[in-house]
């Protein structure tokens, strides 16, 4: 706690007066004024506490936690310090200072007021309100969407696929997936825009990856690159748990334009995805309905080829899943007895599970008491005579 060593004598003045009979709530509330003229909101804190506990008869000078106090003063007093944590922090946020104000708010379970402030933050703001800020947006979870938007505006790229990496996402997830692809789309398409101005002597009529590659093959050359391969090769591995429409269109262009890279930019991936523009391309082109069927057999052939002790579950898992997205729940459970059986921790629903979104409760049912599990096996029953 910081205390102002400059705070006008006639303060300890007025709290000598309290030896000749002064009223010691209204000189809390004199110091608590103060306070707040000084902005010193830490110290406004603890003149609220104080009083409360003076109100309460307990200690001034408290030397224990709040829950040893008794009732009914330790439930007044928990009060009092929401009261008096969302006071502090609303002051320093009313004074610009996010960072300040995140832990009185953050002890009381508040973050709305928070994230409202980071909001309105811009990536142009000034370092010195932005660098304390991004951890608490984006590691501690309060807006994690603009914590990424912040990290890209101001450190680039790289740090913020490294971030959104390192930190797993939940909350807002697609939202920054999105701002990944559709950041480096924009790149992409700029950069390709520049050099067919600088090729063409006139700028191109269109502005999307798709518009700007058809017909351009010269743009393609053995050591021709328009974004950072390493780059596109990390957002790629985000793109099958994507739902949003707009963020798949764009990924599939993305890809679209990775697979016309000279061979010296075409990278090797992990199985199932080994050639990660070509993959990555066809998962997309089924979860967005375009030839899905060619997709599956796509991902069939790999299921086929490969040799599980060498590469793990990974080409069944995918399969599985983007069989589940396309809604065909009976393939994904022969793939998953067929394949995952040896996998009990697998990253995908299991048998039981895929018979219960197939609705198939006749084999839920026949699978449970194979496997000795009865309670799968009441929820199979009771779903049958409630079907029935």
């Amino acid at each position: 706690m910081r205390y102002d060593r400059s705070m006008s004598e006639d303060l300890f003045a007025a709290v000598d007066g309290m030896a000749q009979g002064g009223d010691p709530a209204r000189i809390l509330d004199l110091l608590a004024a103060k306070f707040i003229e000084a902005r010193n909101y830490p110290l406004l804190f603890e003149t609220r506490l104080m009083k409360k506990r003076f109100e309460s008869g307990l200690p001034l000078i408290q030397t224990e936690s709040a829950a040893a106090f008794p009732e009914p003063a330790r439930r007044d007093y928990e009060q009092a310090m929401v009261e008096a944590a969302r006071e502090t922090g609303s002051l320093f946020l009313d004074s610009g200072n996010i960072a300040r104000a995140w832990p009185y708010f953050r002890a009381i379970g508040e973050p709305d007021p928070v994230r409202k402030a980071i909001d309105g933050l811009t990536p142009s703001a000034a370092e010195e309100v932005i660098d304390p800020v991004i951890p608490i947006a984006f590691q501690e979870g309060v807006h994690p969407v603009k914590g990424l938007e912040l990290i890209l505006g101001r450190y680039g790229m790289c740090r913020a696929i490294t971030s959104f990496g390192m930190y797993p996402v939940s909350e807002g997830r697609e939202e920054c997936i999105h701002l990944l692809v559709s950041s480096l789309y924009s790149e992409l398409a700029g950069n390709l825009a520049r050099a067919i101005e600088a090729h063409e002597g006139r700028a191109p009529s269109t502005g999307t990856v798709g518009g700007l590659i058809a017909g351009r093959d010269w743009l393609f050359g053995e050591y021709d690159y328009y974004v950072d391969t390493s780059h596109l090769a990390s957002v790629l591995q985000y793109l099958p748990g994507v739902t949003r429409r707009d963020t798949l269109l764009l990924a599939k262009e993305l890809c679209d334009y990775g697979r016309r890279l000279s061979r010296q930019f075409q990278f090797a991936g992990q199985a199932p995805f080994e050639d990660p523009f070509i993959d990555y391309g066809m998962y997309v082109q089924a979860l967005l309905g375009e030839d899905a069927e060619a997709a599956l057999a796509h991902f069939r052939d790999k299921v086929l080829s490969s040799r599980p002790e060498d590469v793990g579950p990974y080409p069944a898992e995918t399969l599985v899943r983007l069989l589940v997205r396309l809604k065909h729940f009976e393939e994904a459970v022969d793939i998953s007895l067929r394949c995952l059986a040896g996998y009990p921790e697998s990253n995908c629903p299991n048998a039981l599970h895929l018979c219960h979104m197939a609705g198939d409760y006749a084999r839920l049912r026949e699978l449970a008491r194979e496997r000795g599990d009865v309670l799968s096996y009441f929820a199979a029953v009771a779903a049958e005579a409630k079907v029935e």
